[in-house]
């Protein structure tokens, strides 16, 4: 089978490997229908954290259908169609009946990689996989994106709103304005919040987050971007502050924009070695969040409300890209040319 490999900085091809097979009675193989390339990838593409090259790529987001089972496996069988989590919760442990599954106590290997490639090894898939009703041709192009949002970008955007415990109500700031960012922005829009302030410099961005909900936009970073949003909260402060980022900038921004007693949910893959927690100690600002809760919230909530079409997450889609293209695929997204990059099998 034809699958993404990680050559270096700037650089991933396909290469043919042999089809995965199940290894243990939890795993499932999975055809992937649609896949894509998410912003924490580009942190070795670009250079900025290390990744040994010659290494299967780290893609984690898939749709696809079920191509063989374990025989633990009770919850799908071969053929039907399934959103494929980046997490792998076991549902049964306090974190996931907490509703935590992104931090799952049963098994360390938590995390999917491997997805930008014709089939992928799924583990622990008993209780993680979501299944989609019908199959891939009972939906439009528009429906698939959304779908595949949910298994990270629309999951962890909502992660980003529950962690910061965004409620009716609530003036809410979103950093960042890549995929979750803008995710985030939907998320707090339906959990409530009255004022949404989204943070983007980019016009493309802007109009997005505009139509997910977005009231006002915040165009400035650092201490500028700060005095603008003081200024929009008539120097209060955010009750809610979903940071979508991970960077040093970002995170700082997010602390000071929080208005005392305000939570920041973080969903940005911290690139932050150190954090001196003085100025949030001072301000009674509480900090929460981390890996997301996908198979939970798509069960409860974002399925539904796709395939309701309450939600349209799949707009964060802007460029589509075959498999034999994955290389130009990462580079539209590092270069800014595209907020996400999918890719479609076939």
């Amino acid at each position: 089978m034809k699958t993404t490999v990680f050559m270096g900085p700037g650089k991933v091809e396909l290469r043919d490997l042999d089809k995965p097979t199940v290894e243990k009675d939890d795993d499932v193989v999975i055809k992937v229908v649609r896949a894509c390339v998410c912003g924490s990838d580009l942190w070795a593409y670009r250079g900025i954290s290390h990744k040994p090259s010659n290494s299967l790529n780290g893609g984690h987001e898939a749709l696809g259908i079920v191509d063989s089972v374990g025989k633990n496996i009770t919850t799908v069988k071969p053929g039907d169609f399934v959103i494929a989590p980046f997490t792998h919760g076991c549902g049964k442990c306090a974190a996931c009946l907490a509703g935590y599954e992104g931090s799952c106590l049963s098994h360390q290997d938590n995390f999917s990689s491997g997805c930008q490639g014709e089939y992928v090894r799924f583990q622990h898939a008993e209780w993680a996989l979501v299944k989609v009703p019908g199959q891939p041709e009972d939906y439009s192009e528009e429906m698939l994106n959304s779908l595949l949002s949910l298994s990270d970008v629309m999951a962890t955007g909502y992660h980003a709103a529950r962690t910061a415990n965004v409620k009716s109500g609530d003036t809410t700031v979103v950093v960042g304005d890549g995929a979750v960012g803008l995710c985030g922005v939907i998320a707090a829009k339906m959990r409530g919040a009255k004022q949404i302030i989204a943070m983007s410099r980019h016009e493309d961005r802007q109009k997005l987050a505009t139509e997910f909900g977005a009231t006002e936009i915040v165009a400035e970073r650092g201490e500028d971007a700060v005095k603008k949003v003081m200024e929009l909260t008539h120097n209060q402060g955010a009750d809610s502050v979903l940071e979508c980022v991970g960077t040093e900038l970002s995170t700082d921004t997010a602390l000071k924009v929080a208005r005392p007693g305000a939570t920041v949910g973080r969903v940005g893959l911290p690139h932050v070695p150190k954090m001196d927690v003085t100025a949030p100690f001072g301000k009674n600002v509480a900090l929460a969040g981390g890996p997301a809760s996908v198979t939970t919230y798509d069960k409860a909530v974002l399925l539904k409300a796709v395939l309701d079409g309450d939600i349209h997450p799949g707009k964060v889609f802007t460029k589509k890209f075959k498999l034999d293209d994955i290389n130009d695929a990462y580079k539209a997204m590092a270069d800014r040319k595209t907020i996400k990059s999918i890719i479609v099998m076939k």
